[in-house]
């Protein structure tokens, strides 16, 4: 019988009738499988779809601070609960931004078309010295840092909550007057903000006490009678304006508003003295009672008989009241208690 010769089998090489197996490519050592790849990019996107959707939930929720052009922030969104100016307070607060930065964020919402002045895109909630300092800071030096501002995007609510939100603060801050939260009580009502000024008393004011909101409510009075004359209301406290509510309702306004209208006050401390006058006039003197008429006893002598009831008095004068009168008085009662 013949020998086969058998021959090495070649790489790749098949026996004849056999089946061939599937052709596999060789992977790069330490890369992933085809699956896994595609598992990490799912995960991958959603990883940034999950971030993207918490970024845009803290905007919506006021939770993120954004750097704001000031060219697109309307300081006039709102009526400012503040109605003095401190020029120095002010300057310190230059000093600080330029020095420091802007530390504490303010707050500003969005705005809608035609609700205030072209190319402003959000209405300032609180913030308005912020606002005020980077826009004197960017004029006068130039400087990018400046030229925005850190604020807050508190979602676009009612003016009412906006309103609310204000107040908070600065009662935090720095502590409104009682003319002060009386104007922005008596402003907002008449703006249509709230439907009258008990109810705008009661949402700005929530957490004050009763006999605190009765306060300003008499201090509404001020503001809607004499507001519009006076030229530092601010500094009017809080005895002194109730003192001058209870003239103003006892007497009227008119006497008051005429001696405003008339007075040009050099400071604060030359109105409130005015308003002290004013809220306490002199009283004139107290009428004294006629005297009796006088009864003539004869020439140069006359008599009046005053008092009433038990306790009555007689007066004699004249020029003849002299000492031979007296004496004749005296005798003629002395023997008359005689007789008696």
């Amino acid at each position: 019988m013949a020998r086969r010769r058998l021959t090495p089998a070649q790489p790749g090489a098949r026996a004849p009738g056999a089946l061939a197996a599937p052709e596999t490519k060789a992977m790069p050592f330490g890369a992933a499988p085809p699956i896994a790849k595609v598992s990490g990019q799912s995960a991958e996107a959603a990883a940034l779809r999950e971030l993207a959707e918490g970024i845009e939930a803290a905007r919506a929720e006021g939770r993120m601070l954004l750097d704001i052009p000031l060219a697109e922030i309307s300081a006039g969104f709102m009526l400012r609960d503040r109605v003095v100016f401190d020029r120095e307070e002010l300057d310190a607060l230059k000093e600080s931004i330029r020095l420091h930065g802007q530390r504490t964020p303010a707050e500003v919402t969005p705005l809608q078309p035609g609700e205030a002045e072209p190319g402003s895109r959000y209405g300032l909630i609180s913030g308005w010295r912020r606002l005020r300092a980077l826009g004197e800071l960017s004029a006068e030096t130039g400087e990018p840092r400046f030229a925005a501002l850190r604020a807050l995007v508190r979602p676009a609510e009612t003016a009412a909550d906006s309103y609310v939100a204000m107040i908070e603060e600065n009662e935090i801050r720095v502590g409104l007057s009682y003319y002060e939260r009386a104007r922005v009580v008596a402003e907002t009502a008449a703006r249509g903000v709230f439907p009258d000024q008990a109810a705008a008393l009661r949402a700005l004011f929530a957490t004050a006490s009763r006999a605190k909101r009765s306060k300003i409510s008499s201090f509404v009075e001020i503001h809607e009678t004499l507001g519009d004359l006076l030229r530092f209301p601010a500094a009017i406290p809080e005895r002194l304006g109730l003192a001058l509510v209870a003239e103003l309702r006892a007497s009227g306004p008119g006497a008051a508003r005429a001696a405003l209208a008339a007075a040009e006050p050099g400071g604060a401390a030359e109105e409130l003295a005015q308003l002290e006058r004013l809220a306490r006039p002199a009283k004139p003197p107290a009428r004294r009672a006629a005297e009796p008429a006088a009864e003539q006893l004869r020439p140069g002598v006359e008599m009046r008989l005053s008092g009433r009831g038990g306790r009555r008095s007689v007066t004699l004068s004249g020029p003849g009241v002299d000492e031979a009168l007296l004496e004749t008085l005296r005798r003629i009662l002395r023997d008359g208690e005689g007789r008696g």
